[in-house]
């Protein structure tokens, strides 16, 4: 699979990715896993594969006990090193200098120097390999860098999260996640676009950065919905309208540029109308959007700027009527309560959350709920016992070591996470209706009182023997 060109722009853009800048041009067309040297200008070209020899012994020591590290084993100053990189010397031939300059290198072990030439060829050698996004890259990015914006849900607790939850193509999925899009995006890439995601979301619109950063395809997002969290109780008490979706405040740009999808020129002209001065208050956003373009001075204006922004306003109603519409399609799935399982990642309470959202599951289906600490999975595992329609109800926590596997060296590192979540899972049953029905509650009672008689019957038949016992003696 090749990289593919998905806009057009005038202008190459800059990428800043671990203290090195470069442009992405050279690397439309190439197949994923190709790996990128960065020359002089920010420019990616292929890097050739060299044959390293290996008949060449090398000269290294038994170990290094000997060893000093006093900052003076190195001849090269970083004035040196600096003046090579302004010479244009590339990042191979740096760290052969910086091998033949040192004084303990041959006095290392082969492990050690192996370790030192790693180290030095990350630091000076610039190579991108480019990778295909996944789940597990993702996810082990986000934890690794941004952990509070995905709750600090390790990638072990993330798989544990599919595999709990049984996520499959051709399923119903309700998603409640305020995880940067993450989970959904994990969801996503395992149903392979067949099924159907109702994402409910707080806030103004859902914010799915990191569910961008996969790449589907438009195929993908044709079984994606969406419907605000506040909608919910409407929704189960049945006094939901469309009305009230048209009531919400629209606040769509804001949201797209959180997810990463609105362009500069989009942005510019939000930030213009943000500092414009305010119109008198109306019933209608819309309009109110009009008044503030034709309070300004027309002539400051060319006739071209005010056609684009018209356009720009005719495409925002657009796209908040088909937001509108999406979301009574939501709303049309959810109200036949026969989702295929619930998956709830959020940074708000799981309590309320999980006893509103089961009503829309179906029975003998799983649900999963993830949150960083374990006292609110605790209360919500207490509730659900007590509410009952749910059975195997479990509450989990993933330990996770990683190992380094190299010949001769193999061992659990010494540094490991100390926790990536918990989770609480079961499956929905359907709920008995004895309270309904008188007959089946007289039946059962007369159960009961025929086993507490049980026992009673046989607590008589201790006296007899025991006389009979005393005499026979």
């Amino acid at each position: 699979m090749c990289l593919k060109q998905c806009k057009s722009s005038g202008e190459s853009k800059k990428v800043t990715f671990e203290k090195q800048w470069f442009y992405l041009d050279n690397v439309i067309g190439h197949s994923y896993g190709t790996t990128f040297e960065v020359t002089s200008g920010g420019s990616l070209q292929p890097k050739k594969k060299k044959e390293e020899p290996t008949s060449e012994t090398k000269e290294a020591g038994t170990d290094n006990r000997n060893i000093i590290d006093d900052g003076k084993s190195q001849k090269l100053t970083q004035d040196d090193i600096k003046a090579l990189k302004d010479k244009g010397i590339k990042g191979e031939e740096i760290v052969q200098q910086l091998i033949e300059n040192s004084t303990t290198f041959r006095d290392k072990t082969e492990f050690a120097q192996d370790k030192y030439i790693k180290k030095k060829k990350k630091k000076y050698e610039a190579m991108i390999t480019v990778v295909k996004p996944s789940t597990r890259i993702l996810s082990v990015m986000y934890y690794a860098r941004e952990p509070g914006k995905i709750n600090h849900m390790r990638y072990d607790t993330l798989a544990q999260m599919l595999t709990l939850g049984n996520i499959r193509a051709g399923n119903k999925m309700i998603v409640m996640e305020t995880c940067a899009g993450l989970v959904l995006g994990a969801m996503m890439e395992r149903m392979g676009g067949f099924g159907s995601i109702i994402q409910l979301y707080p806030g103004g619109g859902p914010v799915r950065a990191a569910t961008a950063c996969f790449g589907f395809p438009k195929s993908f997002l044709s079984g994606l919905y969406e419907f605000p969290l506040n909608q919910v109780d409407s929704l189960l008490n049945g006094t939901f309208s469309a009305e009230m979706l048209s009531s919400e405040p629209k606040d769509s740009a804001s949201v797209e540029e959180s997810n990463g999808t609105l362009e500069e020129k989009q942005t510019s002209e939000q930030e213009n109308e943000d500092s414009m001065p305010e119109a008198p208050e109306s019933n209608h956003p819309e309009e109110q959007e009009t008044m503030e373009i034709v309070s300004q001075d027309p002539d400051s204006k060319e006739p071209k700027e005010r056609g684009n922004r018209k356009d720009y306003i005719q495409e925002k109603q657009r796209r908040q009527e088909e937001q509108k519409k999406r979301h009574l399609e939501a709303a049309a799935l959810l109200s036949e309560r026969n989702a295929d399982g619930l998956i709830v990642a959020s940074r708000f309470h799981p309590t309320p959350l999980l006893l509103s959202l089961l009503d829309f599951v179906a029975p003998s289906r799983p649900f999963v709920v993830y949150c960083q600490y374990k006292e609110p999975l605790l209360e919500c595992y207490t509730k659900l016992r007590e509410r009952g329609g749910v059975i195997n109800l479990r509450l989990s926590e993933t330990w996770l070591r990683n190992y380094q596997v190299l010949p001769d060296r193999s061992h659990p590192k010494l540094l490991m996470s100390g926790g990536g979540g918990y989770l609480l899972s079961g499956f929905t049953v359907a709920m008995d209706n004895l309270k309904a029905d008188p007959s089946l509650k007289s039946s059962t009672s007369t159960l009961e009182s025929h086993k507490t008689e049980e026992p009673a019957a046989k607590k008589r038949k201790c006296p007899e023997s025991d006389s009979t016992f005393q005499k026979l003696l």
